[in-house]
């Protein structure tokens, strides 16, 4: 227990922006457990919708989008408590638990019988919400001035597993099928309790001594209050595009097996723009600038895509948004977590990741049955005119915003 405290000890020792080799191996062990529970989850979505089609009940489009949609439901329902619950006994404890559980749902889903069975399955797995305490582990294990960057290396593991996912989903499911994704997905969030028991450090002594934090102050903090609305709002809107963007990449010639060739480089571009601007310009004292400029670059994206609708898209100009897209998002993705650590006492810290993450997965939700009836109702002309509005709403609420001051820890 000894090399808990070690990033505070040994930051004389090295320039203030440096992390320390315990910062880093927490970092790098956490965002391993982000990234094995979400490429069980990535490699679900590009092939689910055809797989599903062949269960009893299969053919109830709207039973389909349930399946698919309850696991942001019972994630939001859940991520709290397990915020809540580690600010109480520990992260560790409840990280373990909460994959343990999605290896559960995961093992349930595969052997599910029925479209029902498998919703059940999908319904278990969210109720695995370790992102929070997951966070809050990370919060607790690396200072303030490097915080940004560590959280930036999570969003760089699920980035990474997401362009994976793309090409890896159709080969694995003409392999193994749907039922041996399942069974992979399983394994996965056991390795990732591995990591936890043996590779992540042990956690600070704080959370056995101190006093903890009142719920009623995460939930009347102004700056908490403006980053929730923020990530509800990203992932709503993240969720939705999705609805509408594959069609247009079709219209633009790009056959549907072939769309990770737009997608790969977008994302994979977009970490290398991020990496060498969002930490300098957080360094310098932009944090502000670079949050804002990044929501109003995704609304601008959103524009774009709007202006498309109906047009004759090329290839290089839905790629070029994409880009666009995925370097606002992966900045937002980066630095709206690291605030609300910093904005968050110490002692509630887990219970303000958790309400953070509860709207994080109400937005997934939101954002999957919004979308889908502007779709039926309007179409995506529809879809990314509301997509750009509430990114703009969110500009306007979060331009009060101010960088918060880095504490010690």
């Amino acid at each position: 227990m000894s090399d808990v405290n070690a990033p505070l000890a040994s930051a004389s020792a090295k320039p203030a922006t440096a992390m320390t080799a315990l910062e880093l191996r927490a970092s790098f062990s956490l965002a391993s457990i982000f990234a094995l529970r979400m490429l069980g989850l990535f490699l679900i979505l590009p092939v689910f919708a055809i797989e599903a089609a062949r269960y009893p009940g299969g053919d109830d489009a709207a039973m389909v989008g349930l399946t698919m949609g309850i696991y942001g439901l019972t994630q939001a329902m859940l991520q709290f408590l397990y915020g809540l619950a580690s600010d109480r006994v520990g992260r560790k404890p409840v990280i373990v638990f909460g994959l343990l559980v999605f290896a559960a749902g995961s093992l349930l889903a595969a052997w599910a019988p029925s479209l029902t069975w498998l919703a059940i399955g999908r319904a278990v797995q969210g109720a695995g919400a370790v992102s929070a305490a997951v966070t809050a582990l990370l919060a607790d294990q690396t200072r303030d001035v490097v915080r940004t960057k560590s959280m930036a290396l999570v969003g760089a593991s699920i980035g990474l597993m997401f362009a994976l996912s793309l090409v890896a989903a159709p080969i694995l499911a003409g392999w193994i099928g749907l039922v041996g994704i399942f069974v992979l997905t399983g394994v996965l969030a056991l390795l990732g309790v591995a990591a936890v028991l043996w590779w992540v450090p042990a956690e600070p002594l704080q959370h056995k001594d101190q006093p903890r934090g009142r719920l009623a102050d995460v939930l009347k903090s102004a700056p908490l209050l403006r980053l929730n609305f923020g990530v509800f709002v990203l992932h709503a809107v993240q969720l939705a595009m999705w609805l509408a963007l594959p069609a247009m990449l079709v219209q633009a010639g790009l056959a549907r097996d072939q769309h990770w060739q737009v997608y790969l480089p977008a994302v994979l571009g977009s970490f290398v723009v991020m990496g060498g601007s969002l930490f300098q310009l957080e360094k310098r004292g932009y944090l502000r600038a670079v949050f804002l400029t990044s929501i109003g670059l995704t609304a601008l994206v959103q524009a774009g895509l709007w202006a498309q609708v109906g047009a004759a898209p090329s290839i290089a100009l839905l790629g070029g948004l994409l880009f666009v897209f995925f370097y606002g998002f992966n900045v937002l993705e980066a630095s709206q977590p690291s605030i609300v650590s910093r904005v968050a006492q110490p002692t509630s810290r887990g219970a303000a990741i958790g309400v953070y993450n509860t709207l994080q997965s109400l937005g997934f939700f939101a954002g999957g049955m919004g979308g889908g009836w502007l779709m039926k109702h309007g179409g995506a002309s529809s879809l990314f005119a509301v997509c750009a509005g509430l990114m703009l709403v969110w500009l306007v609420v979060a331009w009060p915003m101010q960088a918060p001051l880095a504490r010690g820890h």
